[in-house]
């Protein structure tokens, strides 16, 4: 797959996870299952998951949890693949 290929579906894709008030481990989880299934996964962090930190820590914590990689972060979501 090209690299305007894969950038295209990256930025084409729904969020399918949304990481909320509880934290990552709600989500771990459904992430997981996702990755399984489908090459790239889309999440969101929403700003009561954030608190202190950023999209991006929360981002590469949930990636180490699920032995996947954080292809790119943008605003508040994130894009894994695994």
């Amino acid at each position: 797959m090209s690299d305007s290929t894969r950038a295209q579906r990256i930025h084409e894709l729904d969020v399918t996870v949304w990481v909320g008030k509880n934290g990552l481990d709600p989500v771990e989880d459904e992430l997981n299952d996702q990755l399984a299934e489908r090459e790239f996964v889309k999440a969101k962090f929403h700003r009561s998951a954030r608190g202190g930190t950023t999209t991006e820590e929360l981002a590469d914590d949930l990636a180490e949890r699920v032995n996947a990689e954080v292809v790119r972060t943008r605003g508040h979501t994130a894009v894994f693949e695994r």
